[in-house]
């Protein structure tokens, strides 16, 4: 517990009592780093405003020491930080921050967490390290007799890991329990196989750098990605011994897929509590303006000064400002535009959605084709569906800064697995693509492809808005010669099916339909 006022170093003190914990407290952070070089600490409680070294200084130099790369950092702070603060504290290695006042149950809960991984961990390197001494132990005796050699080979054959014995080309001379357990191969199939070549193994580096520090060092440890029997993908803590005198490789291998998986689900909660301190911010800075310029927007629509159409582009104005409102004040979880869904005709939505884009699409050259086979309604909130359906358009016109061809389609299709008529909404563009790798993580909050541009959030919260009325969001991005077709769906619920609606297409950006208020095709 590292902090300058000795008041609140007591406070962390008796809030901690009762926790079985070894506490240590510090007054500056070089105090601190002193007992750091001392002492197997868990969780470093940090304050970020102290004289000499700062909670963020301190943390940069913990980081840069090997011992504690993976020391927990909670940082508290009794002022309001800003965005820049707290991402300077992430990188400097902050796992979460704690406002001041303190909440007894939330430190206590916290710190419990962090020093339980960590007691957890320091555990699992010793049983590790025992494996390790004692495979070794038993393949040293290996060579004095027959008889310790079958003791050896029951003890491995009781291991839970993979074991394995291969000479340094990679053909395989042993294959335990433990690794036909893992991969799905008999030993009579793998072995005189070369093990990389079956298990399809990717190194962290090279191949060949592997090989060389195991003749020259004796020992490799690292992470390999390799594919099991079924076809599916593990990714294993592999350490490997090179014994000389008998020229072959003891491997030890150890499934972490799943550790992984949880950490990166550790990783998604703390950027999700991430975001909710974003819309507070939000929200208190935005909304006071937005009021303001609201009241603006409606004295200049009804201003005796303007015409029809003027007092029709003021009032759209004004329903975007609203729902600008709506957006911070949905993020935060606060509000609800309405106690009871209404019925909402998607293509008028859409409509108004295009009409807003109609100068955005005429700069970019870009061609619309606009064809709506179904005048259903869905049963909801249109500020929300306005939301989403803006978003994706928008995240279209994006891909194709340089002109291209945009198709927007709505469709009626009967959903057998919930015996429902789904209304479907696909727009798709002829921009850049999306590339494999980023496919998986399109939906995830705070990821972008716009690098400084985008935000993240913009799908993450369509595809909640969407699953919200039981519906999904899908995408498909293609390559072909000259070019990309990237493809959005949205299936939500009909409320009352119909195909009645004419088809209508509409080439070049400066259509009429920009023109005349709530259009239908």
């Amino acid at each position: 517990m590292v902090d300058d006022q000795p008041a609140k170093l007591l406070t962390y003190e008796a809030i901690l009592a009762d926790l079985d914990a070894n506490l240590m407290k510090a007054r500056s952070g070089r105090e601190g780093l002193e007992l750091l070089l001392k002492h197997d600490v868990a969780v470093v409680l940090l304050d970020v405003s102290m004289p000499e070294i700062n909670g963020f200084e301190m943390a940069d130099m913990m980081r840069q020491h090997p011992r504690f790369q993976q020391t927990a950092i909670l940082f508290i702070s009794a002022v309001r930080m800003s965005d820049v603060d707290r991402i300077k504290g992430y990188q400097s290695g902050a796992v979460d921050y704690i406002s001041v006042p303190v909440v007894p149950e939330v430190l206590r809960a916290k710190v419990a967490v962090f020093a339980e991984l960590h007691q957890k961990s320091r555990e699992l390197e010793n049983l590790n390290r025992e494996l390790e001494q004692r495979v070794e132990q038993r393949t040293r005796q290996l060579q004095e007799s027959e008889s310790l050699l079958r003791e050896r080979a029951d003890l491995l054959e009781l291991a839970s890991e993979a074991i394995l014995v291969r000479d340094p080309s990679g053909v395989l001379k042993y294959w335990n329990a433990g690794a036909e357990a893992l991969y799905g191969w008999t030993r009579e199939e793998v072995l005189g196989n070369n093990v990389h070549q079956v298990l399809e193994t990717k190194f962290p580096v090279d191949a060949s750098s592997v090989e060389s520090t195991l003749m020259d060092r004796g020992r490799w440890d690292g992470n390999l990605v390799q594919q099991t029997r079924d076809g599916s993908e593990v990714i294993v803590a592999s350490r490997q011994v090179f014994k000389n005198e008998a020229g072959s490789i003891l491997e030890i291998n150890r499934d972490i897929t799943a550790q992984l998986k949880a950490e990166d689900t550790l990783r998604r909660t703390e950027r999700l509590a991430a975001m909710g301190r974003v819309a507070g911010i939000i929200a208190h800075e935005i909304n006071n303006p937005l009021e303001a310029i609201t009241n603006a927007f409606y004295l200049l629509r009804n201003h005796s000064s303007l015409d029809e159409e003027a007092r029709y582009y003021a009032q759209l104005g004004e329903d975007e400002l609203k729902r600008v409102g709506h957006i911070t004040k949905q993020t935060l979880g606060f509000y609800r535009e309405s106690q009871h869904p209404v019925d909402v005709e998607l293509a008028g939505l859409i409509d108004e959605v295009l009409q807003l884009q109609r100068r955005q699409l005429q700069a970019a050259r870009i061609e619309l084709d606009r064809k709506f086979l179904s005048a259903g309604t869905i049963r909801g909130f249109p500020v929300e569906l306005r939301q989403v359906f803006l978003n994706l358009i928008g995240n279209a016109m994006q891909a194709m800064p340089n002109g291209g061809k945009m198709r927007v389609r709505i469709w009626e299709q009967w959903n057998q697995a919930f015996g429902r008529t789904d209304l479907c909404i696909s727009i798709c563009d002829t921009g850049e693509g999306i590339r494999r790798e980023n496919g998986k993580h399109l939906f995830e909050p705070f990821f972008t492809t716009k690098s400084s541009k985008g935000t993240g959030l913009g799908l993450w919260i369509s595809k909640g808005i969407v699953q919200k009325y039981e519906g999904s969001i899908h995408f498909r991005s293609m390559a072909f010669k000259g070019g990309h077709l990237t493809s959005f769906r949205v299936v939500l619920p009909c409320a009352n099916p119909t195909v009645k609606a004419s088809a209508r297409t509409i080439h070049g950006a400066g259509d009429q339909l920009a023109k005349v208020p709530n259009t239908r095709s």
